[in-house]
């Protein structure tokens, strides 16, 4: 039989993909750590939010944002984070690293974004512990 025949035997019949080769046990595993994917990214995002918005040991000290202004902060401070973690990635061939830095670079930001948010009060009570400590 041709293969012409055997197409035309099952005309409705969708042609099926290949299916990928599996690896093989000796071959080694391949991952990547950087960049994170869009729904780790979505993650971190939906986190922040929580953290800005919800109380918290940081919203005693610092208060709350709304919904709206947490979500608008949250995305900016994760994609400030992301670029600036990407930026170094190109010089950086360890994706951990990478990573370590996006994560920093986020923690960073949450907090100057809480203190630059926060009501006054909030900004004296820190300089007089900043001056006793001191």
């Amino acid at each position: 039989m041709s293969d012409t025949e055997s197409s035309t035997d099952h005309p409705s019949v969708p042609p099926q993909a290949e299916a990928p080769p599996l690896p093989h046990p000796s071959d080694p595993l391949s991952f990547t750590i950087w960049p994170p994917t869009q729904r780790t990214r979505d993650a971190v995002v939906n986190r922040l939010i929580e953290t800005l918005s919800s109380p918290s040991v940081l919203s005693k000290r610092y208060g709350t944002l709304s919904s709206d202004e947490a979500s608008a902060a949250a995305h900016q401070i994760e994609d400030e984070g992301f670029s600036a973690a990407d930026a170094s990635a190109a010089t950086a061939a360890d994706g951990i690293a990478t990573l370590q830095l996006y994560s920093k670079e986020i923690s960073k930001r949450m907090l100057d974004t809480i203190k630059a948010r926060a009501p006054p009060d909030a900004a004296a009570v820190e300089g007089v512990a900043t001056v006793v400590s001191e």
